[in-house]
């Protein structure tokens, strides 16, 4: 790993939120290719899925989901039930950024991308009930529609279909909708 990395890496640990900030939308973008050095933070960016500070989680979430297209020993599959975790967060801020950024994790491979639309699936089955539901769906959703545009297979639009057909709700269904007719 270069200095520049590291040095983002250390900028992330510290306590100043600026510093953090900074560090965090460098690696974000540098992420959205593949980097040469995901697995010499691999560990790093794991252990804050846990991490007291809610801002630490959703990084380490959204910097692994990033990951996955540098991943050929495909570690994300071992992790996607951690950064699932992060997405029923107590904070809602928190679990929103980390669903808004899975669908990254289907740039990574077929498997990838399999194992993905099923996790997609499941939550977007199970978050019924839970506060801001019609939100998480959405950003599945939207995600879903993401990973089609930069990915296009028709076992993404078919599972979006069916998933917007579960919802019950006719206006959230058509707000659903229109994010496949773009």
């Amino acid at each position: 790993m270069d200095d520049q990395v590291q040095a983002l890496i250390d900028a992330l640990m510290s306590g100043d939120k600026h510093r953090r900030t900074e560090a965090y939308l460098q690696l974000l973008e540098m992420t959205k290719s593949p980097v040469p050095w995901a697995y010499e933070t691999w560990d790093s960016f794991r252990s804050l899925l846990t991490d007291k500070d809610n801002h630490l989680r959703t990084i380490g979430a959204q910097l692994l989901c990033n990951l996955a297209i540098s991943d050929p020993e495909q570690r994300i599959m071992e992790d996607i039930a951690a950064i699932m975790e992060v997405t029923r967060d107590p904070m809602f801020v928190t679990a929103r950024h980390t669903i808004q950024h899975l669908w990254r994790i289907g740039l990574g491979g077929a498997e990838q991308k399999r194992m993905l639309l099923d996790v997609v699936a499941h939550r977007f089955e199970t978050c019924e009930g839970e506060k801001n539901y019609t939100l998480i769906r959405y950003d599945l959703l939207v995600g879903l529609r993401k990973l089609y545009d930069s990915y296009p297979a028709e076992e993404i639009r078919k599972l979006a279909a069916e998933l917007i057909e579960l919802e019950a709700d006719p206006k959230y269904k058509k707000k659903y909708a229109a994010e496949w007719r773009k």
